[in-house]
Formats: structure tokens, C-alpha cells, sequence
């Protein structure tokens, strides 16, 4: 299993916050929102200087490409729990969704 963050911010800008983070998984740049646009994410408009953002959401996606999991909100405060994740991704794997 892999962990990957996607943003609109700038490959820099993204850099920059993982490492003030210190994350160890990678974040990658969706400058112009093709994949964001593509999961139905984008808050137009929603950033601070009324640029287009996109809604938080995090997805569990399979090896064939088929979301499993997904948690969604508008809130830009509110994400699932690592406690949320790790059941979901356990009852998943332990009810024969995911391999």
C-alpha cells in the first residue's frame, strides 16, 4: 500500500510543506486540477485569495484502480482520523474487497 497527497499548490510549495511536515510519503502537484477536476474535488474559488482549491478527501484506491473508501468534506478543518482510515482499509482487506 502507498500514501500519496495530491494538491494544487505548486511542486515548490508542496516541497516546502512536506518537509515542514515531515512527511514521508509524496506529494504531488495537480497545478491545473486535471485529477482533481477528474474526482469531482475542485472548490472553485474556495482559497484564500479566491483561487480554485481542492475539497479534502481521502480515497483508498485498490491495484485495478476501483475506489474502496472515500471521505469527503467541505471543510478544509475536517479529515478522516488515522483511527477511520486504518478500519477501513482493515475491513476492506478483511472482507475480500481489497486483495
Amino acid at each position: 500500500m502507498k500514501v500519496v497527497a495530491i494538491s494544487v499548490d505548486p511542486v515548490e510549495t508542496n516541497h516546502l510543506h512536506a518537509q515542514r511536515m515531515h512527511y514521508t510519503f509524496p506529494v504531488l502537484s495537480d497545478a491545473g486540477a486535471a485529477t482533481i477536476r477528474r474526482y469531482d474535488l475542485l472548490h472553485p474559488h474556495a482559497g484564500p485569495n479566491q483561487e480554485d482549491i481542492s475539497r479534502p478527501a481521502e480515497f483508498y484506491v485498490d491495484q485495478n484502480g476501483v475506489v474502496r473508501w472515500v471521505n469527503l468534506t467541505d471543510n478544509i478543518a475536517v479529515r478522516a482520523r488515522p483511527e477511520q482510515a486504518l478500519t477501513a482499509i482493515d475491513s476492506a482487506r478483511h472482507g475480500g474487497i481489497w486483495p
